[in-house]
């Protein structure tokens, strides 16, 4: 994808003994103010991602994300960056910032033990996202 639609561009993956980090680039077609809610709310998390259960929208707020579980806020910059860490020891990171006049880009982590997921769940998950920002 890309133009006025975003891209998700090539991810790169690591493993350090049962630690997975996967990491992708999405460019996204708005500002960091107009997607911001995507990642920091629940509403905005539901709409492409997961239900959340509970998000309180501040560091060291607790978080409980359906399929991933609870944990906390470990990082909370308004605008920029939400980092929610999970009891399992997996964490997922958002980190925006400004690209070109009008768009963004997410600079995309996910930390986790577990087999389940991949980066094509991932990028399918990115898509629902530019979707929804049409």
């Amino acid at each position: 994808m890309t133009g006025k639609t975003g891209a998700i561009e090539q991810g790169t993956s690591q493993t350090h003994g049962n630690t997975h980090i996967l990491h992708l680039l999405v460019r996204l077609p708005r500002s960091m103010e107009a997607v911001w809610p995507a990642f920091s709310t629940a509403d905005g998390l539901a709409a492409w991602f997961t239900p959340a259960e509970e998000l309180e929208p501040r560091l060291g707020g607790a978080v409980t994300l359906h399929g991933l579980g609870s944990g906390s806020v470990t990082a909370w910059d308004v605008d920029r960056v939400a980092e929610y860490t999970f009891g399992d020891g997996g964490r997922i990171r958002f980190h925006l910032e400004r690209d070109g006049e009008t768009g963004s880009a997410l600079r995309f982590t996910h930390e986790f033990q577990h087999e389940g997921e991949t980066e094509q769940r991932w990028r399918n998950r990115f898509e629902r996202l530019l979707e929804t920002l049409g």
